[in-house]
């Protein structure tokens, strides 16, 4: 059984500018296709190990009556320019430990940027408890368009 997405987009821009989106805690809410993103506290990310906080509402995706929680975004691995992934911790425990992350590579006249969700970390009991994945394809396909906009957008103010 497949436990990993992955689905990439050319976007026109230097990985550079795709990576401080992508380190920045606020920029994970700007890009965020899900709707369960609502803000996020915390420093821009340089290594891994590094955290922030993001305040989320599980009632965008209608599947679980989680309403508003906290989570903590932990950075599982940091490559500036080239790649970042991510797990969240918030109250459950066992962790559920699904990771979330963007490979980025040189292109013509820009970067590819891939976009990736692994459950294969799981554990049986978080298997039997929720539905495989939380993130549908179809999140991760739009949240790159977003991700092209707000490093349009970034660049221009």
């Amino acid at each position: 059984m497949n436990e990993r997405l992955e689905v990439s987009r050319f976007l026109p821009a230097p990985a550079g500018s795709v990576f401080a989106v992508l380190a920045d805690p606020q920029g994970h809410v700007d890009i965020d296709a899900s709707g369960m993103l609502m803000d996020a506290e915390g420093e821009r990310v340089t290594q891994a190990g590094d955290r922030f906080v993001v305040h989320m509402d599980r009632e965008a995706l209608g599947d679980r009556p989680l309403g508003k929680y906290d989570v903590e975004v932990v950075i599982t691995k940091l490559v500036p320019d080239e790649e970042i992934a991510w797990t969240v911790e918030g109250s459950f425990r066992p962790h559920v430990r699904h990771i979330y992350g963007y490979r980025l590579e040189p292109a013509e006249g820009g970067t590819l940027v891939t976009s990736y969700y692994d459950w294969s970390e799981l554990s049986d009991e978080w298997k039997a408890r929720l539905t495989f994945p939380v993130v549908p394809e179809s999140a991760l396909k739009a949240t790159l368009g977003i991700l092209e906009r707000t490093v349009r957008r970034r660049a221009s103010v």
